[in-house]
């Protein structure tokens, strides 16, 4: 049987064509600066392996459109999820509540035939049993290997959306974007304590590489390794200390606590601690922050955003200097600026926003060994879990899930309960040294903003900060 193409999931002849699509978007849009009509067909999937058995075996399928015109400042707003003519055609009368547009239409986004991703859907090329093998496998493995292990959470997720944007001017774009996520998950139990590690990886391909089993039996040791370190582990200490922080996943720091305060809306409205200060020193020497929704496979990158721009690498900060914002069509057009591609929704159901793809910082010139050589007394941060963020002020705090006393320049004891707390514009000045390993993260990261959450990844090098506020139990 041969599976319906891409075009086929979002037009049905009897109820929206190309061509009907393209007519209705150029006549409701009529009055606007700018805006589209954003088609989405998706399918995602989910399993849970839990306590030794099959918990969750989920599977959805959903479609529909999101028509928004934009006129000035104005932006109004209509979805549904039946994609026909009659129900654009309704929703259009929403537009009607929109000032007349009195300047000239926003141009088109710039044309691209770059791909960063298979057009391949990872649900269908590995069946149903297959991948509750995997689960099995695993669950089997992780307890195979240390008998202190008293729990294997094992998660398997993918998904498969189609995207068309049909824009009044004639534009239009298609892109087809997989995503993939494998996650365990580990207690270990000895002498009545019990402690959890985790480990996740995935990205925009397919199934493969995760059912590779290297892939798996580092998933497996990593969330094997960290909760044995916790059994382990001692009352944080508590005060003003050095920190040095792991390169990879703890960029989730810097995505939650800086890279908000760079999306152009927070900027244009003046809201953020970096408003108006392009040109201006905001972090140490060294310090160069990158946006970059360009990178293959990687679970924030796209080929176009959901607006219809590429993606493309933005410099935010550089060698310490403010150099500009993420942006998207609406807050690029009012600030006189470039859309930068990173125009982003979670679907059809939600207008777009400047939001984060891939956020990292990158890496220096020092070994990562003679940063940790300099600390007295501090902490090392390896790995974050939960944190909250003050998105204008970026204030932060961010528990560690796994972290390491430092005296004299060397590892000590594994510490419980360690919470990092300051503001990003703070900690980004007091950087005094970047390690030579940046690192990407494994591809497990979500963003949320405005209650709309979507994949973004994250990364950063070794870095040593001279005094964050370290919140312990000791």
């Amino acid at each position: 049987m041969t599976s319906p193409s891409p075009t086929a999931l979002l037009y049905a002849q009897d109820k929206l064509s190309p061509d009907e699509a393209q007519a209705l978007t150029e006549q409701l849009l009529a009055g606007c600066d700018d805006g589209e009509l954003f088609l989405q067909f998706s399918a995602t999937e989910s399993f849970t392996f839990d306590d030794g058995r099959l918990k969750t075996a989920d599977y959805s399928r959903d479609s529909g459109f999101g028509l928004r015109g934009v006129s000035g400042e104005m932006t109004g707003f209509a979805h549904g999820n039946e994609i026909s003519a009659g129900a654009i055609a309704r929703a259009g009368e929403t537009l009607r509540l929109l000032d007349p547009a009195d300047g000239t239409p926003a141009p088109p986004p710039r044309r691209s035939n770059r791909h960063l991703y298979t057009d391949a859907s990872p649900l269908d090329a590995i069946g149903f049993a297959e991948k509750v093998r995997l689960l099995e496998t695993i669950d089997a493995a992780a307890r195979a290997k240390d008998p202190r292990v008293a729990q294997v959470t094992v998660s398997l997720s993918g998904s498969w959306s189609v995207v068309d944007i049909v824009r009044a001017d004639g534009f239009t774009a298609q892109d087809i974007r997989p995503l993939v996520r494998l996650n365990v998950a580990i207690v270990a139990e000895e002498n009545g304590r019990r402690e959890r590690g985790g480990f996740g990886i995935g990205g925009r391909y397919l199934y493969d590489d995760l059912f590779e089993e290297a892939t798996w039996s580092r998933a497996i040791d990593t969330a094997l390794g960290q909760a044995i370190v916790n059994l382990r582990s001692e009352a944080a200490p508590a005060g003003e200390m050095t920190v040095l922080l792991g390169p990879g996943w703890p960029g989730v720091l810097l995505h939650e606590a800086v890279g908000h305060g760079l999306e152009g809306d927070f900027n244009r409205k003046g809201t953020s601690a970096f408003s108006g200060r392009i040109g201006e020193r905001v972090a140490a020497p060294g310090v160069t922050v990158v946006d970059d929704g360009s990178i293959h496979d990687r679970r924030g990158s796209l080929s176009i955003d959901d607006e219809g721009t590429p993606t493309e690498e933005t410099v935010l900060i550089e060698d310490g200097i403010l150099k500009g914002y993420m942006q998207d069509r609406l807050n690029a057009r009012l600030m006189g600026v470039e859309p930068t591609g990173n125009g982003r929704r979670q679907s059809y159901a939600h207008a777009p926003m400047p939001r984060m793809t891939n956020t990292f910082m990158r890496g220096g010139e020092d070994d990562p060994q003679e940063l940790l050589s300099r600390i007295d007394n501090g902490i090392f941060a390896k790995s974050f879990g939960g944190g909250q963020v003050d998105i204008v002020s970026g204030k932060f705090t961010f528990s560690c899930t796994e972290a390491y006393k430092v005296k004299n320049g060397k590892l000590g004891a594994p510490i419980k309960g360690a919470t990092l707390i300051g503001d990003g514009p703070t900690v980004l000045t007091r950087v005094t040294g970047i390690g030579n390993d940046m690192a990407l993260d494994e591809g497990i990261g979500m963003c949320g903003k405005a209650g709309q959450s979507i994949p973004a990844g994250v990364g950063q090098p070794t870095l040593l900060v001279n005094g964050i506020t370290v919140g312990g139990t000791a």
